[in-house]
């Protein structure tokens, strides 16, 4: 069955149902054991893409948000049954045109929207609110991105199943009140290093 490792702060590790092991802006926590099949980098920022923490297997595919971005439009790119497609994430701390999201479907179906760095965008309404998300990590920090009020109206207006506060705090892990902030009915609360099977 798949997994979702909460590292701490924005950093994730899925391992899939037939066990290929992504790594999602790797930088914070523990659970760097597995070595990867996959490394995606939502941006630049150092607390984002700390590729060097990951050990890689032979013929890992390590992606950054550049290698998505093309004129405008949002690559999508389908390995070993995986489905990693890049969509809008932005603010006043973020520019358009050098960060993504990713919707994440994993073999079975599974969607996992990994918001990366980003505050309320219009996709959100336009298209992942139809793209019926299973698990929504969305940031709430309110210093470099949206807070936790406005992550609770963006995951209200997402419609995932589960919705999972994440990147809380510059600096830390983790900070519970915060996350007690993040009111959604679809709340998940994640401790770092704490591992859920997915579900749906």
């Amino acid at each position: 069955m798949a997994r979702l490792l909460y590292q701490g702060h924005g950093s994730i590790r899925l391992v899939s149902a037939k066990g290929l092991v992504i790594y999602i802006d790797p930088y914070a926590g523990t659970g760097y054991n597995l070595p990867a099949d996959f490394v995606l980098i939502t941006h630049e920022h150092p607390d984002h893409n700390a590729v060097s923490l990951v050990r890689q297997k032979s013929g890992c595919r390590v992606f950054h948000a550049r290698n998505f971005l093309s004129g405008g439009k949002y690559g999508t790119v389908v390995l070993n049954g995986v489905r990693i497609q890049a969509v809008p994430a932005y603010n006043k701390n973020h520019k358009q045109t050098e960060c993504v999201g990713f919707v994440i479907t994993l073999e079975n179906g599974i969607k996992i929207y990994c918001a990366g760095d980003t505050s309320y965008t219009t996709y959100m309404e336009a298209n992942l609110s139809k793209m019926h998300i299973d698990y929504a990590l969305l940031p709430c920090d309110g210093v470099y991105n949206m807070d936790a009020e406005e992550a609770t109206r963006c995951a209200d207006i997402i419609g995932a199943r589960c919705s999972i506060p994440i990147h809380m705090k510059p600096g830390a892990l983790f900070d519970s009140t915060v996350a007690e902030r993040f009111t959604p009915s679809s709340r998940l609360i994640l401790k770092p290093a704490q591992e859920i099977l997915l579900e749906r």
